[in-house]
């Protein structure tokens, strides 16, 4: 299978890093690949290469992934476990988003608007669906904020509404659309009876996105019930 590479962006230390067709290794080699992997956590990737999305709305952040690769990369190579490194890479590029000009100018009333950015309308009910400015997100509320997310699962996101990250390649928002509104979908029933004690938040969101994403692989591969299949998941919401 031939290597989805757009450019090689530069070389850090020993690693060269490559800016990559996301949408394409989301269909073709691991749904899972979001903004940026490393060989130990797609072993894909060869081990002298860092492997980024190319990004559709903010170029500016592949130096926070780079960081963050860095200390991921260096601390499973010597044999922790990924969650472990992804905790302490994430302190990492933390700090580095602390430092952010953006984020400074922001005031806090704003944070909201200024986080939406587009109201997807045609597909927006009773469930609102925004594509939101995607490193705001990540600077502001969540560092792994990437492709979407919903109320059931973000406690920043406001009620009823879809997020959608503004680096979503736009061929890729129907699939990622398609994820999230299964997925809430699914989280609301269950959330409906958690209260009984037989079921707990994490195991509930954990069932809605392996659904979620067995649909999604689904469609990329076989995109032409695509549209239908939102259709049936709005009329759910």
């Amino acid at each position: 299978m031939p290597k989805p590479y757009i450019k090689t962006f530069g070389k850090v230390s020993q690693f060269l890093v490559k800016l990559v067709d996301g949408m394409y290794i989301r269909s073709n080699m691991d749904e899972e690949f979001t903004n940026f992997g490393q060989h130990y956590r797609f072993s894909f990737i060869p081990k002298n290469e860092f492997w980024i999305d190319h990004k559709f709305d903010h170029p500016e952040e592949i130096h926070y992934y780079i960081d963050h690769l860095l200390v991921e990369y260096r601390l499973m190579e010597r044999g922790m476990e990924y969650d472990r490194a992804l905790a302490k890479a994430d302190r990492v590029e933390k700090s580095e988003r602390l430092k952010s000009v953006l984020l400074r100018r922001i005031k806090s009333n704003e944070v909201i608007d200024q986080v939406h950015k587009t109201l997807l309308k045609s597909y927006s009910r009773k469930i609102k669906v925004w594509v939101v400015d995607g490193e705001l997100v990540r600077d502001l509320f969540f560092i792994d904020f990437t492709e979407g997310g919903h109320d059931h699962v973000y406690h920043f996101v406001p009620k009823n509404e879809i997020w959608i990250d503004s680096d979503v390649n736009p061929k890729e928002r129907k699939f990622v659309l398609l994820h999230e509104l299964h997925e809430r979908n699914l989280m609301a029933q269950r959330l409906k009876v958690a209260h009984t004690g037989r079921l707990n938040r994490h195991k509930i969101y954990s069932w809605a996105h392996r659904s979620a994403s067995e649909l999604e692989y689904l469609y990329r591969h076989n995109p032409q019930g695509l549209d239908k299949a939102i259709q049936q998941e709005l009329k759910k919401s």
